[in-house]
């Protein structure tokens, strides 16, 4: 396990340092064109996340980006630390001394490396300044998301009722007397998965929607600075209505592309996508706290 770790991670930071420079050297107008697309087809799929990092841009995500860089560079260390210690013979008999030993004394050599080689300051300010921006980002999306909330209580009340009355007491005569006092807390924790299952689907298909003309309007406007640049088409998006009209056209292509794959991202894009759904979930979970 360890050896898998130590060989997958460094691939998964090289993998996202490469993308980052990447993303970095492209010109403005095509970061706005990528920008506008991922909103325009990929918004409604991940809601909280878009909105998420809309906050953050104005509230921290430099201060993230430079603690995920520290603590890159701590994980770097401690891996480059472990392979060493891997190749170490004190005994002298050829054979690498972890190769000799117990899986339990194996990990107990691991976490002491880990704590000898780690430094825990950097670690604790770059831990410390990414829960800052969470907690200041989180009560942005509260605020923005407090009618879903809102409705996803109402709709859990409602259904809360109907079961009360009409299923509660049915399942309650079946349950054997030690366990009946589970009968209303599972009533509860399945009306509120329902209400939330239902007002964040509304709130996802709003989004899509809003999301499909942001994104359109984006990408329109980006593409006429494109052509500009290359000495075609007018030079100020405010001299014609040619943005307006393609923006229309993105927008109903993005929103007909997250309606035609139930608002979630289609294979493969959903095994490719699959941490930023489960940070989605993590963020509506932590709204509805």
């Amino acid at each position: 396990v360890i050896d898998c770790i130590t060989t997958i991670i460094p691939i998964c930071l090289t993998f996202t340092n490469s993308v980052y420079k990447t993303y970095k050297k492209l010109p403005t107008e095509y970061v706005h064109l990528l920008s506008g697309a991922l909103l325009c087809f990929f918004g409604g799929f991940y809601p909280t996340v878009f909105a998420a990092l809309q906050a953050a841009e104005h509230g921290g995500l430099v201060t993230v980006r430079n603690s995920l860089w520290t603590l890159r560079g701590e994980i770097i260390t401690i891996i480059n630390e472990s392979k060493k210690d891997d190749k170490v013979d004190d005994d002298g008999d050829g054979v690498p001394d972890t190769e000799q030993i117990s899986s339990q004394t194996l990990m107990k050599r691991k976490v002491k490396l880990v704590l000898t080689k780690m430094n825990p300051d950097k670690v604790n300010a770059a831990i410390a300044s990414i829960y800052k921006v969470w907690m200041a980002v989180l009560a942005v999306l509260k605020i923005k998301f407090a009618r879903t909330i809102s409705l996803a209580l109402t709709i859990a009340n409602f259904f809360q009722r109907l079961i009360d009355r009409f299923i509660v007491p049915i399942v309650d005569k079946a349950t054997p007397s030690e366990y009946k006092k589970w009968v209303p807390i599972l009533s509860d924790w399945i009306c509120k998965s329902i209400g939330v299952s239902i007002a964040w689907k509304v709130q996802t298909i709003i989004t899509s929607f809003t999301s499909s003309l942001v994104g359109g309007l984006m990408m329109s406007r980006a593409i006429i600075e494109i052509l500009a640049k290359h000495g075609q088409g007018p030079k100020d998006h405010n001299d014609t209505i040619a943005d307006e009209v393609a923006s229309y056209v993105f927008a109903f292509l993005g929103f007909y592309f997250q309606y035609t794959h139930m608002f979630s991202a289609p294979f493969p894009l959903n095994i490719l996508l699959s941490p930023v759904q489960f940070t989605e979930y993590w963020i509506r979970w932590a709204l509805a706290d």
